[in-house]
């Protein structure tokens, strides 16, 4: 899919690099994730490793003059993600904590004590068995426009793979706002968590949504409101 300034087209190989890159800049509220943890090698390994490692064919990038300046990683395999996860997670582990021990500053032990201590915790639940996707951009980058064609791609990928239904995981600052918001290009929320790690750093409560999209009654972005439906849901409780 191409426009007059950008580009959306299937992950390369040649990617990898900049897919890194772009998850561990915008991995703290948009910001670079060095502030809250140093390792850049690990943080992009435990975030983005498996798909382009493992399931490139469902990771779709965004081209902005010439640069990848964004991307959608997916899984529609969780079995083989989840067997990756148990051959590469311990190693990843063992790593983290010969790190946290003689390497790691004050803010990436904190944040490392989080992870262990409250990092299952604050993650919502997430449906078993359906594709799931992660999206991400350079905030110089993203716009309405961009955005929309990103998921647009990658929802006819699915589509045309015939998954029926799709969830993502999406950092939110406002809970009531962002159910409305996501409810109007069609996702439905799942669940939601405070998620505490970001406590230090603004006075601004930030939730992660796990939000569903169910691709047979729209494919699109803008395809299905779902607003009147949550807000029968609210009256009716």
């Amino acid at each position: 899919m191409t426009a007059q300034d950008f580009i959306i087209r299937p992950y390369r190989p040649a990617d990898r690099d900049a897919v890194r890159r772009i998850c561990c800049d915008t991995g703290f509220l948009g910001r670079p994730v060095d502030e809250i943890f140093q390792d850049r090698e690990l943080f992009a390994d435990f975030l983005t490793a498996y798909y382009t490692d493992e399931e490139p064919e469902s990771a779709v990038v965004l081209e902005v003059d010439g640069a990848v300046q964004g991307y959608i990683l997916g899984s529609r395999l969780p079995a083989r993600q989840s067997a990756y996860n148990l051959r590469a997670g311990l190693r990843r582990a063992l790593t983290l904590l010969w790190r946290l021990v003689f390497v790691y500053n004050r803010n990436s032990r904190r944040y490392v004590w989080w992870l262990l201590t409250r990092g299952r915790k604050e993650t919502p639940l997430t449906p078993r068995r359906m594709a799931h996707f992660h999206i991400n951009m350079y905030p110089g980058a993203k716009n309405v426009r961009r955005t929309r064609a990103l998921l647009d791609y990658f929802f006819a990928y699915l589509t045309a793979s015939g998954e029926p239904a799709v969830y993502g995981q999406m950092v939110v600052s406002e809970s009531r706002r962002g159910a409305q918001m996501f409810a109007r290009y069609g996702f439905a929320l799942r669940d939601q968590v405070e998620v505490t790690k970001y406590r230090r750093y603004t006075a601004t409560p930030i939730f992660l949504f796990t939000v569903v999209k169910d691709l047979t009654v729209s494919g699109t972005v803008y395809g299905h409101d779902l607003r009147k439906k949550l807000a029968a849901d609210r009256a009716g409780r």
